[in-house]
């Protein structure tokens, strides 16, 4: 039976990686680092941490340390984003019909603790949410399953009663890791991209979904 709804937030709340590239790009101005488009698409949807690890100079990332690189990235990212950020198109119809049918839902981001509160929070749709688990609280970022495991548990449901929205590989594989159906939405990567990945249902945003096609999917 379907419970609980998980929600990745970068690419599934908003529609944000102009953005984040934006912020990139003056993050490693900042630091003299030339960094390609493609080399960024191959980090979406990992933690901070392991992004800076990779893309950033080993004695930068030893003289500052990557939890500092990652706040300095994101403050960035946040001014840049605050006076434009709006939610998902269909997104808070479709909360509030999920709320409505009893579902609960929760944010599972490998993003800051201050990222997840800055888009709850400035799209105003953080009454909707009963939990969030962040990237800088988990052990483990995704690919790993622990952001879903832990975000279906602060729920209260079995991963298997849940359904995860996600739009990056990464995330695709921690949900299906955690033994939980995916809905991906084609906003970071294309169809023909997400098509081989192990995503159950490819839609380009939350006007192509209800609670009646996931309850199909989880229930049969």
């Amino acid at each position: 039976m379907l419970k609980g709804l998980l929600f990745d937030m970068d690419g599934v709340l908003v529609n944000n990686l102009e953005v984040h590239r934006e912020a990139f790009a003056e993050f490693f101005r900042r630091y003299g680092v030339e960094r390609t488009f493609d080399e960024l698409s191959r980090v979406f949807g990992k933690g901070n941490d392991d992004i800076m690890g990779e893309l950033m100079p080993a004695d930068v990332v030893a003289r500052v340390g990557v939890r500092e690189l990652g706040n300095q990235k994101e403050a960035i990212y946040r001014e840049i984003y605050a006076p434009t950020i709006v939610p998902q198109p269909g997104l808070v119809e479709f909360l509030a019909e999920s709320e409505r049918e009893g579902l609960l839902a929760a944010v599972g981001s490998s993003g800051y603790r201050a990222n997840v509160d800055f888009v709850l929070d400035k799209c105003d749709i953080r009454r909707y949410f009963k939990a969030a688990v962040a990237g800088d609280e988990v052990t483990r970022c995704k690919p790993d399953p622990e952001i879903y495991l832990t975000a279906a548990a602060k729920l209260g449901v079995e991963p298997c009663e849940c359904v995860v929205f996600e739009d990056a590989e990464a995330g695709i594989e921690s949900a299906k890791r955690a033994g939980i159906k995916v809905v991906a939405l084609a906003t970071t990567f294309d169809r023909e991209f997400l098509r081989n990945t192990e995503a159950d249902i490819i839609v380009d945003d939350f006007r192509d979904v209800s609670v009646a096609m996931l309850r199909k999917l989880v229930e049969g």
